[in-house]
């Protein structure tokens, strides 16, 4: 084929196809956005839960309901 074979596109075809682009780039950056926000609040709940759990244990060492 050569570039004689193709026509050129519109402004308004142009614009249909920035403006699918911007609102895939939006979504991607949406999605990544929460993913890293669920990460950290799984990693801060994991920490809480270990901490809660070592306290707990020591608690219930020095009431003498675990040896």
């Amino acid at each position: 084929m050569s570039e004689s074979d193709f026509t050129p596109l519109t402004d308004a075809q142009v614009e249909k196809i920035a403006e699918k682009a911007a609102d895939k780039a939006v979504a991607k950056l949406t999605d990544r956005v929460y993913r890293d926000v669920g990460r950290n609040v799984v990693q801060k709940l994991f920490w809480i839960v270990g901490v809660v759990s070592v306290a707990l244990f020591f608690w219930l060492q020095s009431k003498g309901l675990i040896k």
